[in-house]
């Protein structure tokens, strides 16, 4: 991988305009798919951003117990590596795509956050409970899945399916990257 400070020369001048302007489309493209699902922070007059957007999280903490580390976990299950959190809002993700994401990897973000929404949703519906749900309980790792012992020792008990830990959309069945580790107590 090329450092983008030696991508610079690299990609010279009409290079450069022509990456910032596929970054900026792809930011705006994930702001305006996500917007239907989520409260987004600072867009400007014409409900557009420059090359990232915040994504609000703090709507969820009343609603569902849910705090931006829930949705940083839950898109581990997902395959993707969290956002920046809570910079420079406090429970806040900073969604900033590069110009190197294709369309079907921007997609394939945008429905695992959209997933992510309905399973808050649920929540909030009392469909799924406050604590012990599939967000409070993520990341997954293939050794609670795999078997019924799970890393703990104990038996599958959890008010969700392994098969909604696992693979909460269908293409995780063919692209699947496991997280290691399940969740680690949080500093407080």
């Amino acid at each position: 991988m090329v450092n983008r400070l030696t991508s610079i020369p690299l990609l010279g001048r009409d290079g450069l305009v022509k990456a910032t302007k596929i970054t900026l489309l792809n930011a705006n493209y994930l702001l305006s798919k996500l917007k239907p699902h989520y409260k987004i922070m600072y867009t400007n007059k014409n409900d557009r951003c420059a090359h990232e957007f915040i994504l609000d999280a703090r709507p969820f903490h009343d609603s569902a117990g849910i705090e931006a580390i829930d949705i940083a976990k839950r898109l581990q299950d997902y395959g993707f590596h969290a956002p920046t959190m809570s910079w420079p809002v406090p429970n806040t993700l900073m969604i900033e795509p590069t110009e190197s994401e294709s369309k079907e990897e921007l997609d394939r973000f945008v429905d695992a956050l959209v997933s992510i929404r309905q399973e808050i949703r649920d929540i909030e519906e009392g469909k799924a409970p406050r604590q012990g749900n599939v967000l409070k309980m993520s990341p997954h790792p293939i050794g609670d899945i795999i078997s019924g012992d799970g890393e703990s020792g104990a038996k599958w008990d959890r008010p969700y399916t392994r098969e909604q830990a696992a693979y909460p959309l269908p293409w995780l069945k063919e692209k699947k990257f496991w997280p290691s580790v399940a969740r680690v107590d949080d500093g407080e």
